[in-house]
């Protein structure tokens, strides 16, 4: 089986930075962002030596890392292989997309209704950086700059338990925004989409916010899900 190739992304991308937050955690999420990135493609094996190597921490922290990625299934063990970047099939990709729809909705709503306008702003700002990041090409950057949009809506949302259930089915939405990334085009037409969510939310119209924050993930649904209809069957 050929190599995966990788993008253009350099390996240093991706090296933690030692801060107060918990070293194993910052390992999880540096592996979680190689893989959202494209780095590492679904069903691609995972060597420690090459993530110690990319990372820059030792092979026990490393280990504690791929075991919580894959209780979480966003790695699976298999035999004779070892760790390799989870599959979504198409199945999976139209549930997923279906829960994520109506939570998504439902945080964009909440946040019409109850956001304050620190929150407002930090959403603003979040898109802001987003729109600055489209012009990287480190795809790490566009990928962190999605996910604290992302944390900005759900915080506006004031649901705590909304939040919670999000970041469980972030795990899977993850493989899919790297799915989503090998069309041409879509970066853009997201942009546009989550502009017209923000003045929505802005203006606190709560109807409209669900709407388009339901339309923006049927949009990337429909495309990242063509992309897995289109890759070849792994058995």
């Amino acid at each position: 089986m050929p190599a995966t190739e990788k993008t253009s992304a350099p390996e240093r991308d991706f090296r933690i930075v030692r801060v107060a937050a918990p070293l194993r955690q910052s390992v999880v999420e540096g592996i979680r962002n190689a893989i959202a990135s494209g780095h590492f493609a679904a069903g691609e094996r995972l060597t420690e030596k090459e993530l110690c190597e990319m990372i820059g921490v030792s092979r026990t922290l490393v280990r504690e890392a791929l075991r919580q990625l894959e209780s979480e299934g966003l790695i699976d063990v298999v035999p004779n292989r070892g760790p390799v970047v989870a599959r979504v099939s198409v199945a999976q990709a139209e549930q997923i997309y279906q829960v994520r729809r109506e939570l998504e909705g439902l945080a964009a709503e909440l946040f019409a209704q109850h956001a304050t306008e620190e929150q407002q702003k930090d959403l603003k700002k979040a898109l802001k950086e987003l729109k600055a990041s489209i012009n990287s090409s480190d795809p790490t950057v566009r990928v962190a700059a999605k996910n604290e949009f992302y944390a900005s809506l759900v915080r506006g949302s004031g649901n705590e338990s909304l939040g919670q259930v999000l970041g469980l089915l972030n795990t899977r939405v993850t493989l899919l925004r790297a799915t989503s990334l090998q069309h041409k085009g879509r970066s853009q037409k997201s942009l546009v989409e989550l502009s017209t969510l923000v003045d929505a939310l802005v203006a606190r119209d709560a109807k409209t916010a669900r709407e388009t924050a339901r339309m923006h993930v049927s949009n990337a649904a429909e495309v990242a899900l063509n992309v897995l209809r289109e890759q070849p069957e792994k058995h």
